[in-house]
């Protein structure tokens, strides 16, 4: 009985950390200990549960509860690209609300996995939507002006791949009609939106794939823009809108039009928030992740930092004004976007607590900032870089260091490091690695080929990480993969037959090929392991526990004696239960883990990789852990799924 009152009384205090750290509000909902309101369940992105029902002694006991296919899927035929499934649902008022890769809205019961309802957007599936057809999940915002029970007092925000503002009745799925059109706004079609004269046969260039943030009364939106078409991209504006009406009540565009000193300013695009965005109502601060400016390779028509892309920029929720900005990467030539979110926690300091953002990048570098200032709380420090030498390009010769937390994946592979399961492989990994200039780190792209490590999925990717206030833990996975970047002059792009991702980069004199350096097994020529899940004690900065995730054995085929470490693409949880729950990897399994020793205490089959994160819930006395079975659009390698499992205890 005493341990059950201490447990109580834990969760309690958990739950009364968060409200006086993050701050209460309405709009921008803590929820119930039971619930998972935001993305990142609190809305600052913890992502951290104060349940506790399946813990440490018991998470080996976790069956499938129920499982729920959307039935939307496609394997990239019929004018349509491949789909992938990154959702990860809310639970709210009782029921379950989640995506599909085609946008659709569905709200599931909790307890059964039955369908209550579904909205269907009808998004035109026949667009290039970069990436593929992909969508992260929800935002629901409750309005306290209206009575219990009046329609559209629960709303359920959803943007759109096609690039529309969606506001739904929470307990029925139809259309608010209050807010804008008919339930709806086309964004494209508003103030903020820059989209350089495209036709509208791009128009999927621009589009979302994250959901929403909610604060003050408003719903706060990005975007997602495809890589390396050309210059003239449209901007990476965030705007806000009017919760009720769907009224525009502010923009804000991460490169600025007006800085004196910038070539063409006019025509730089992207720079945009296409990953998870996080608020703090206390501060009436949003926290906004942004990637790189268009196009990603080659900046000479970008000269300069381009402050804001490859930032964390704090904004006045109110006014959509900058409070700071800290950049991560100067000048981005390799696409390393800041794609995790910005997480909110407050640590143990020089005998304080200090509220502080945690961002990680793709580079692997965490960041540990004031909330308020977004000053280092640990030191930075600006180091020397290699270089470009490809004409009109002025790559940053700085970018900035932490001294801690250190690294969380390497920065040089040397060509006696090159790796294969087979002495063949491991022979052409070398060959490969020895062409391409390599100088760690930073080396700018070039004609001749670079050798970008980490490539372009990270280090750390949308899948970020979680945070366990009891330990100051920080559980975050990694990709460790070596990429090859080469520019191709324009006179000789279209006669380049070379395999890899090809981008025209079009209004500059280089088009662009990457892809990851692979063995002629298909297994990657970096030094395993591929992908890492590690705990970070954010009050010391240091490493506390660093291990090889998942398993590739299947990977293009059987290998047979294959190292471990997979990549993953799809984020942690923690638990008060002493828990990681995480899947993501490509051996299509859910795992949990001690927080505190990274031991792997329980794993289950899932029907397809769980490339999303997980979420956590409890109703009627009984704790659910919910996983997005799916597969990833771009990993050719995975089975395409359309499940949603819960487990729970028998």
């Amino acid at each position: 009985m005493k341990l059950q009152r201490w447990l109580r009384l834990a969760r309690l205090t958990v739950f009364v950390w968060i409200a006086i750290n993050i701050g209460p509000h309405s709009q921008a909902e803590v929820g119930s200990e039971s619930d998972w309101p935001n993305y990142g369940n609190d809305p600052g992105g913890m992502r951290h549960s104060s349940l506790s029902q399946i813990n440490r002694e018991n998470v080996e006991k976790l069956k499938v509860a129920w499982v729920f296919h959307t039935g939307d899927i496609s394997n990239g035929e019929n004018g349509r690209k491949r789909s992938g499934f990154e959702t990860t649902p809310l639970l709210v008022d009782g029921k379950l609300y989640l995506t599909t890769p085609f946008n659709r809205v569905i709200a599931l019961d909790p307890v059964t996995g039955k369908q209550l309802w579904s909205y269907d957007p009808g998004i035109d599936q026949s667009l290039d939507y970069g990436d593929g057809l992909i969508n992260r999940g929800v935002a629901t915002w409750l309005d306290s002006s209206l009575a219990a029970g009046k329609m559209c007092r629960r709303r359920i925000f959803e943007a759109t791949l096609d690039a529309r503002l969606i506001a739904l009745d929470a307990g029925t799925g139809a259309p608010c009609p209050g807010f804008g059109g008919s339930g709806q706004v086309d964004l494209r079609n508003v103030p903020g939106y820059r989209h350089s004269g495209l036709g509208q046969h791009t128009w999927g260039w621009y589009h979302m794939t994250s959901p929403p943030v909610t604060i003050d009364d408003m719903v706060i939106v990005g975007s997602s823009i495809d890589d390396n078409h050309r210059v003239d991209m449209p901007s990476g504006v965030v705007r806000a809108f009017d919760a009720r009406t769907g009224a525009l009540r502010w923009s804000w565009d991460p490169i600025s039009r007006s800085r004196s000193g910038v070539a063409s300013a006019s025509n730089i695009g992207a720079a945009n928030a296409w990953s998870i965005m996080t608020v703090d109502s206390a501060r009436d601060l949003v926290f906004i992740p942004t990637g790189s400016a268009s196009p990603d390779y080659y900046g000479g028509l970008r000269p300069g930092d381009n402050k804001w892309a490859n930032s964390v920029v704090a904004l006045h929720a109110r006014s959509g004004t900058v409070a700071w900005g800290f950049q991560l990467v100067h000048h981005d030539l390799w696409d390393y976007d800041t794609a995790a979110s910005p997480l909110l926690a407050t640590l143990p300091r020089d005998g304080r607590n200090i509220p502080v953002v945690i961002q990680g990048n793709k580079t692997g570098f965490l960041y540990v900032l004031d909330r308020d200032t977004g000053k280092p709380v640990f030191p930075v420090e600006e180091r020397a870089v290699p270089p470009s030498d490809v004409p009109g390009e002025k790559a940053s010769p700085t970018q900035p260091f932490p001294l801690l937390p250190p690294s969380l994946v390497p920065h040089h592979l040397s060509v006696e490091d090159a790796w294969g399961p087979t002495p063949a492989d491991r022979k052409a990994c070398r060959e490969a690695v020895a062409k391409l200039r390599n100088e760690g780190i930073f080396t700018p792209p070039s004609v001749q080929g670079t050798l970008a490590i980490p490539g372009n999925l990270g280090g750390m990717n949308w899948s970020g990480y979680a945070f366990d206030p009891r330990h100051n833990l920080l559980i975050v996975n990694t990709n460790n993969l070596i990429a090859r970047i080469r520019l191709i002059p324009r006179d000789k792009a279209d006669s380049d037959n070379e395999d890899g991702n090809y981008g025209p980069q079009l209004g500059t004199p280089y088009g662009m090929r990457r892809r990851f350096l692979q063995s002629p097994s298909d297994l990657p020529c970096g030094a395993p392991p591929w992908g890492t899940l590690t705990a970070v004690d954010m009050a010391k900065g240091a490493i506390r526990w660093q291990i090889p995730f998942g398993s590739m054995r299947g990977f293009g085929g059987e290998h047979g004696s294959t190292p471990p470490g997979s990549i993953s693409l799809g984020g942690p949880i923690t638990t008060e239960g002493g828990l990681v729950f995480i899947a993501g990897t490509t051996d299509s399994r859910i795992r949990a883990f001690n927080v505190e020793t990274g031991e792997e205490l329980w794993s289950a089959a899932l029907p397809a990789a769980g490339n999303a994160t997980p979420m956590t819930y409890e109703v009627n006395g009984k704790q659910y852990v919910v996983i997005a079975a799916g597969g990833h659009q771009a990993i050719s390698e995975e089975s395409l799924g359309d499940a949603v499992v819960a487990f729970a205890l028998p």
